[in-house]
């Protein structure tokens, strides 16, 4: 039985024994067995036993790291707990780091695993450097950052920013939530967050209302993900305060429909002088544009005091338009608050100090608060454009008092532009009324003026025919009578001291200077005539011309040869300078003839015997330029300036009546044929008269 026992003792320790082999042969890393004095006793790992096993640990592993296995094996045995300790070793693949677990396996032994952690050490190491980088991100961020939990949305952790933004201590918000502080504005923000998180898997730019410590409510943007922190699912969320932004952007959005109304309001008041379409326009506008609940124009009526002349208005309140109140104590109050600030802001009539009359006015038509601006004509009050709210006292912003400022401008304008409009239409209508009298007085004169030149007319043409023919049959019978003195003379054979005969009737004698000297009258009184019809003929039916291609210097020749006899019987000397080859000219040769001579015969009649004539003719300007030149009679400026007028001369002019009558004629041809004619005179270089043709067009 001892031996039973023994035997069955030691196959239990084999079995044993078999057991933990197999287990020391799982493990995966070195196990070592050493000595109190740092022998290795035995080993499994990747060396063989021979390299280990013997060896003392400075054999093996460097003094540093020999030394710390030493003091851990000592330790281990003095206190027969488990040591630990971790080194770095070089190996061929790089330097690794070790962990060593160590038992106390004997009495003067023990026992140590050892594991490569170099891996896990590095992971370790990343982990501590990201949480450091992430805990530094979290502290230092100008962005509000806060943990809590899912389920019930209890702070965690919190930043220093949020600390700033929201006004909370982190004693106060931690372990508390969101809604036991009342900090969000739409307590069903959280709940679509959270189905907007469980849906997407995170949030970014998510617009929320928060509510601060101090009360203010302020517009973050949140981007929101789920983290876990020890098994607890939890929020990270980020915000940034967008309040300023959302600000901006709603003054910019406020100054672009204020621009937008003015631009309407002005193209209206260009447009439109209906003054009441305007007016009533701009309220509708106006109340839109501040989302108030009554806007009104009332203006100063010095009969109703103010009077209502445009409102627009929320249903749920009284309207203005129908209110009338002779009050003069309160009416005289509101204009003098108006003249006084300008702008006259109430933002709560509670708060604000006014009379019983005016408190009793804004209780009646349930005014909060009110903006009232004056329409000033001037320095004058001529209305005022007001806003109320009704529902609640309003803080009213910078950019609304500038709009009904503004506004307030434009309407002056428009009432300005309307009242200019009606004396407009007033001043228009008179004129009309003294247009349609003035056209029926011109009318009347018109017949008078017709029925004066048709009798002008008839008398020209029974005048000059009577004028004509008295003076035609006087120059017939003295030229016969002239005649017959002659023949008289030749028969009796010497000349009688009167130098005429008289007709075997008559008891007179006339001398035949007298008879000459009356024919040269009635010639002189029938050209005047014939040139006062021909006067009459230009300015009733004006001056036809039969143009044709004229070469000039042949026609000047021509002239010359027609003028002669006149020139010689004045003892006058015509010298000529026109080239050859002038172009051609368009003109009506037969009126030009008789251009020329009544041009030789004013120059000839006007001034003394013995003239030296200088005529010139040169191209200038695609015109032909002629000049006819002498030393005469000097002219005056003013006789130059009139010579080609239309006028009466005086009695004691140099030359007559008929003769100016061509002159004026020869202007009227020469502006037909689309020339200009003129007349200089001074003493050094005497009088030149001139005049240009066109040429011919090719």
């Amino acid at each position: 039985m001892k031996i039973t026992n023994r035997k069955f003792r030691e196959e239990k320790l084999l079995q044993a024994e078999a057991r933990y082999q197999a287990i020391v042969n799982a493990i995966p890393d070195m196990v070592f067995c050493i000595s109190r004095d740092g022998e290795y006793l035995d080993f499994k790992g990747e060396y063989t036993t021979k390299e280990i096993v013997g060896k003392k640990l400075w054999e093996i592993l460097p003094a540093n790291v020999a030394l710390i296995k030493q003091e851990a094996i000592a330790k281990t045995l003095v206190t027969n707990t488990l040591q630990v300790c971790e080194y770095q070793l070089s190996t061929p693949w790089g330097v690794r780091d070790y962990q060593a677990r160590l038992v106390k396996s004997g009495e003067n032994e023990v026992l140590a695993i050892v594991r490569d952690i170099t891996e896990p050490k590095k992971t370790e190491i990343a982990l501590q450097s990201l949480a450091q980088k992430f805990s530094k991100a979290f502290r230092c961020s100008p962005d509000p950052i806060t943990i809590s939990t899912l389920k019930e949305g209890r702070y965690i952790e919190v930043n220093e920013s949020f600390v700033q933004l929201s006004g909370y201590q982190p004693s106060e918000v931690l372990g508390r939530t969101a809604f036991e502080l009342n900090m969000w504005v739409n307590p069903s923000d959280r709940t679509k967050l959270l189905q907007k998180l469980q849906a997407q898997g995170a949030i970014r730019n998510q617009e929320i209302k928060f509510r601060k410590k101090s009360g203010e409510i302020i517009i973050v943007q949140v981007a929101a993900e789920v983290i876990e922190l020890d098994g607890i699912p939890c929020l990270l969320a980020v915000s940034h305060d967008i309040t300023e932004r959302k600000q901006t952007e709603e003054l910019l959005r406020l100054s672009a429909q204020r621009d937008r109304l003015l631009t309407e309001t002005l193209m209206r008041i260009r447009q439109s002088l209906n003054i009441n379409e305007i007016l009533q326009t701009t309220v509708n506008e106006v109340r839109e544009f501040l989302q108030a609940d009554r806007v009104f124009i009332a203006l100063n009526d010095s009969r109703d005091l103010f009077k209502m002349i445009a409102e627009s208005v929320n249903p749920q309140y009284p309207s203005v338009l129908n209110w009338k109140k002779k009050d003069e104590t309160l009416l005289q109050e509101l204009r003098t608050k108006l003249l006084t600030d300008r702008v006259r802001v109430v933002e709560d009539i509670t708060q604000t100090k006014v009379s019983p009359h005016l408190a009793a006015l804004y209780q009646q038509f349930q005014t909060k608060a009110s903006l009232a601006v004056p329409i000033m004509l001037g320095k004058e009050l001529f209305g005022v454009l007001i806003a109320n709210s009704c529902a609640k006292p309003r803080c009213w912003q910078q950019i609304e008092i500038d709009l009904l400022q503004q506004i307030s401008e434009q309407l002056a304008i428009a009432i300005q532009q309307a009242q200019l409009y009606q004396e407009l239409e007033q001043l228009n209508n008179n004129l009309e009324r003294q247009v349609e009298e003035r056209t029926a007085q011109l009318q009347q004169k018109m017949q008078e003026l017709q029925e004066i030149n048709r009798v002008k007319n008839v008398f020209l043409h029974a005048v000059s025919h009577d004028l004509r023919t008295t003076v035609m049959g006087n120059l017939m019978v003295l030229k016969n009578l002239l005649k017959s003195g002659r023949q008289g003379r030749r028969l009796g054979g010497q000349e009688s001291n009167l130098s005429s005969l008289p007709p075997p009737t008559s008891p007179i004698p006339i001398p035949r200077s007298i008879i000459e000297r009356m024919i040269q009258g009635n010639d002189r009184q029938l050209r005047m005539i014939d040139s006062l019809l021909e006067i009459h003929s230009t300015e009733v039916e004006g001056i036809i011309l039969n143009q044709e291609i004229i070469q000039f210097n042949t026609f000047i020749g021509e002239v010359i040869k027609n003028v002669e006899p006149m020139l010689r019987q004045n003892q006058a000397k015509l010298k000529t300078l026109v080239a050859e080859d002038l172009p051609l000219v368009t003109a009506d040769s037969v009126k030009l003839h008789q251009f020329f001579v009544d041009l030789f015969t004013y120059v000839l009649q006007t001034n003394p015997p013995g003239l030296d004539l200088l005529l010139t003719a040169k191209v200038e300007a695609d015109m032909i330029l002629c000049t006819v030149q002498f030393h005469g009679i000097h002219m005056s400026k003013l006789e130059c300036d009139r010579l080609f007028e239309l006028y009466v001369h005086e009695p004691q002019a140099r030359f007559s009546t008929g003769i100016g009558l061509k002159m004026y004629l020869s202007r009227q041809l020469i502006k037909a044929h689309g020339g200009e004619i003129g007349v200089n005179s001074n003493h050094k270089c005497g009088v030149s008269f001139w005049f240009t043709l066109p040429l011919a067009i090719k």
